[in-house]
């Protein structure tokens, strides 16, 4: 996640980029103007009933999770450090969410694109769908795209930022294939490059998007930064109820979503403005609808939200947050467990899979 310095006053103890209000002039605001200013029709967000909880408490291990984030750390350490763009940190890391994906039956492939201008970086993302095609979602249903940046930045591994969600996202790919799962609407797992740099490899995608193939897209949950030590839960404030900046219409109900499965496991998530500061950014300027998961980074814990969360108030979320220190050992486990609950529970009911999730008996066997 990249920070900043400007934030409205709803969010001054987020450093994060400045804000703007969506609901003027989307078109000027992508990078292109193909997809926003499309007359495509874009289906309703659907929203189907989510998975027993106590049935996604088995299906989502830890010690996959940890696996996951054990790779990406031996990436960094074999790298000088990191797992920035263009690095072989970055290279290693990607091998790594290849070969689980393709171990899982998944036909990973990689979206080039550049970004600089007088030394341009060469990168790429990582795209997975559930099923094969060409990639428009055109035919029985959208597209629904969860997202986590795979980059680091130069200064250390990035495991809380963004490893968790890396493990996240990916974790929720290889479960649904264990599972079986069958969706009304094509999944699309998403590994960003360029995200510290300027959030490039989700601009790329969007930007690369028709107008038909925006169009087909019903969201997108972005899932950066989710384990964070001295965390909160925060959920993208999709209907702007409390903040200035509401996402394409369809967010609200993205957010919704998050906020009954948080509920129904006694947590009271709260709200976190779009504000520019992660790959939601472009699908939000491209009028797709947008939600996510995100735990806290260079902000301070305030004294309410001690009390409701625990930890540690006036510290920051994560005080490794783009340092050195950021390694495996700055990740709340429990943390990461729980939004990959709630994003797998949050994938099943966006996603429309039938049935929910298989009612046999979950393993880790196979890529987890």
């Amino acid at each position: 996640m990249r920070g900043a310095a400007s934030v409205p006053p709803r969010f001054q103890n987020h450093p994060h980029r400045g804000t703007r209000l969506w609901a003027v002039a989307l078109c000027a605001a992508l990078v292109g103007g193909v997809a926003a200013c499309s007359d495509e029709p874009r289906p309703p967000v659907q929203v189907d009933t989510p998975p027993d909880p106590s049935f996604v408490r088995e299906v989502v291990k830890p010690s996959a999770l940890r696996r996951h984030l054990e790779a990406l750390q031996a990436a960094a350490d074999a790298n000088g450090g990191n797992r920035a763009d263009a690095t072989g940190g970055y290279e290693a890391s990607a091998a790594y969410v290849e070969e689980q994906l393709r171990a899982a039956g998944y036909e990973p492939r990689r979206q080039e694109f550049s970004y600089g201008r007088r030394n341009p970086v060469d990168a790429f993302n990582i795209l997975a769908d559930t099923d094969t095609g060409s990639g428009t979602g055109s035919g029985s249903g959208g597209v629904l795209v969860l997202g986590a940046h795979l980059d680091s930045v130069e200064e250390g591994p990035g495991l809380n930022d963004n490893g968790s969600g890396v493990a996240a996202v990916l974790e929720v790919a290889l479960r649904l294939a264990e599972q079986g799962a069958v969706s009304r609407d094509r999944i699309r797992f998403a590994f960003w490059g360029g995200e510290e740099d300027g959030m490039h490899g989700s601009e790329h995608y969007v930007e690369e998007l028709s107008g038909a193939e925006s169009a087909a897209h019903v969201a997108y949950l972005n899932v950066d930064v989710v384990g964070s030590p001295n965390g909160v839960v925060f959920v993208y404030d999709g209907d702007a109820s409390d903040s200035e900046e509401a996402g394409p219409e369809g967010s609200g109900a993205v957010e919704q979503v998050f906020l009954d499965i948080l509920s129904a496991e006694g947590v009271e998530a709260l709200p976190f403005g779009f504000i520019e500061d992660s790959d939601y950014d472009a699908f939000v300027q491209g009028g797709i609808p947008a939600g996510g998961l995100f735990t806290g980074d260079a902000g301070t814990k305030s004294e309410a939200e001690a009390l409701t969360f625990g930890g540690q108030a006036g510290d920051q979320y994560d005080e490794c947050y783009h340092q050195a220190c950021d390694t495996i050992d700055n990740v709340d486990m429990a943390v990461l467990e729980q939004m990959t609950e709630t994003l797998i529970s949050a994938t099943v009911s966006l996603g429309g899979i039938e049935g929910g999730l298989a009612e046999g008996t979950p393993t880790e066997q196979g890529a987890g």
